[in-house]
């Protein structure tokens, strides 16, 4: 009867220890790694990790690291302490692209280094080009593209959605167009504004105050239907290139391990942030729509991504190189 009692007692205070790191989570800065400084990745960490420090009262720290396509931030929270401090904005490009692209050498599994927290957005890629070129719709950029048989695209790097909605494009259209690698997203959208390549495919919260001056020219977003937060852009299926579908995504991830006290704490916090009417009005103005999930809703879709991309890579030569 004793032995009995003690293992009640043991396996209680198992249990106690187990939710005590939730129950004083946070104690101390949280790092949140987004990826390229400005791109949409940045953008969404620093309005969550604001959002997050005022509602726990404790530093959330953004770190926006560039290259290797995201791969660099996500293998830094792979192997970090699963402890809730360290996490990681991904998206396509290190969670789903770098599978295949990587596949010899990614030193981390997407699916099994992680603890997926909630999806935090959705979004889409928009067609955006130069305003000397002579195109003011899709059709017309096309035409003009497969004439000059040399036009360069820039994207946030290889594998990233913008790079794989590239090869979407020349795949259902026929242009012949030329595929340039940057470090990020800002990095894509410095290179068309200056004209240096002069087609990209950028989210609309990078590209948002060039288009509003007229900097830069939209002709389609990647969906087959217009995107709430863009109205005047046509969709890829008005624009008569039908195929060319590709979603933009961000959610939250932390290290394999992590308690699911924790996981589930960041999960109701980021909930509530994302759910919140301010939050969906001002995700929308930047061409996102607040999208919150189970953190098993959210490693279903990376596991569907990988399983939808990885033929569209494969098919279309792309190396990380």
């Amino acid at each position: 009867m004793r032995t009995l009692v003690c293992l009640a007692v043991a396996l209680g205070f198992s249990a106690a220890l187990a939710q005590e790191p939730a129950a004083i989570y946070p104690f101390k800065a949280i790092r949140l790694f987004g990826q390229g400084t400005g791109s949409t990745a940045d953008y969404l960490s620093r309005f969550v990790a604001q959002r997050l420090q005022e509602r726990w009262g404790q530093p959330v720290i953004v770190d926006s690291r560039s290259g290797a396509g995201g791969t660099i931030p996500t293998d830094i929270v792979a192997k970090s302490p699963p402890d809730g401090y360290n996490l990681v904005m991904g998206h396509a490009g290190p969670f789903v692209s770098a599978v295949t692209l990587y596949a010899k050498t990614l030193p981390y599994d997407p699916l099994k280094d992680f603890e997926p927290v909630t999806m935090v957005g959705t979004g889409v890629t928009v067609l955006v080009i130069h305003p000397s070129i002579p195109a003011s719709t899709a059709q017309e950029f096309i035409a003009y593209a497969k004439r000059k048989g040399d036009l360069s695209y820039a994207s946030a790097g290889n594998g990233t959605i913008s790079h794989l909605t590239g090869e979407l494009l020349k795949s259902v259209s026929g242009a012949p167009l030329l595929h340039v690698p940057y470090k990020s997203a800002g990095n894509a959208l410095t290179a068309v504004l200056s004209g240096e390549v002069p087609v990209s495919f950028l989210s609309p919260v990078t590209a948002h105050a060039q288009l509003k001056s007229g900097k830069l020219r939209a002709l389609a977003v990647s969906s087959a239907m217009r995107f709430p937060g863009t109205p005047d852009i046509p969709s890829a299926v008005e624009a008569g290139i039908s195929g060319m579908e590709a979603k933009l995504w961000f959610g939250v991830f932390a290290p394999a391990r992590t308690p699911a006290p924790i996981v589930a704490k960041l999960n109701g916090a980021l909930g509530e942030i994302l759910r919140a009417p301010e939050t969906q009005d001002t995700f929308l103005k930047q061409g996102v729509a607040a999208t919150a999930s189970s953190p098993d809703e959210l490693r279903d879709w990376v596991r569907s991504e990988v399983a939808r991309w990885t033929p569209v890579i494969q098919n279309a030569g792309i190396r990380a190189d």
